[in-house]
């Protein structure tokens, strides 16, 4: 995921985005806690992928504020 891609998104698609980031992310948690998971890496992937999503939103409420 890169930031320059999420920042030419609306701020509605970044919503959804992260909406179904955080679906991801609770699938990959009970896959772990069920001992599904095998790559374990993407628990932390979805976590960074999300947090990207949150700084570009929190960038673009900034601007619009000002």
């Amino acid at each position: 995921m890169n930031a320059n891609d999420l920042r030419e998104k609306t701020v509605d698609e970044l919503r959804d985005l992260l909406a179904s980031m955080k679906k991801e992310s609770f699938n990959l948690r009970f896959q772990q806690a069920t001992g599904q998971l095998e790559n374990t890496a993407a628990v932390r992937n979805a976590r960074r992928n999300a947090a990207k999503v949150k700084t570009i939103l929190n960038e673009k409420a900034a601007a619009a504020a000002e």
